[in-house]
């Protein structure tokens, strides 16, 4: 069973060290003006290819997926009461909601969420 698994291992290494080498073996870069310009149906672009945005966004977004992971979080509570006794469910529980509310509440004193 070990050797099956130490072969395993042995295989996935090597096939990541595969996957990772061929740009390394692949060297040839062509720096054509073409190639590197955006594509738009063979058109001219009719506009910067590198359009700038709000970096508030980028915090929206960032604040909508920790959330979402801690909201993913919650929803097996239920079920963790059936098979934990009440006062470690209550700790596991209390300790979660205190992590999101805390977290919450950092964004809200940064001023993260105030849409400007």
């Amino acid at each position: 069973m070990l050797l099956i698994f130490m072969l395993l291992m042995l295989m996935w290494i090597l096939l990541i060290l595969i996957i990772l080498g061929i740009p390394i073996i692949n060297l040839h870069k062509s720096h054509d003006r073409e190639k590197l310009s955006p594509f738009e149906c063979g058109f001219d672009p009719f506009s910067k290819s590198r359009i700038s945005f709000s970096i508030h966004f980028f915090v929206i977004s960032l604040m909508f997926l920790i959330f979402d992971i801690e909201i993913t979080l919650i929803f097996p509570l239920p079920l963790i009461f059936m098979y934990t006794n009440v006062m470690s469910w209550t700790l596991i529980s209390a300790l979660l909601i205190m992590v999101l509310s805390w977290g919450l509440f950092i964004e809200w004193k940064e001023g993260s969420m105030n849409w400007k």
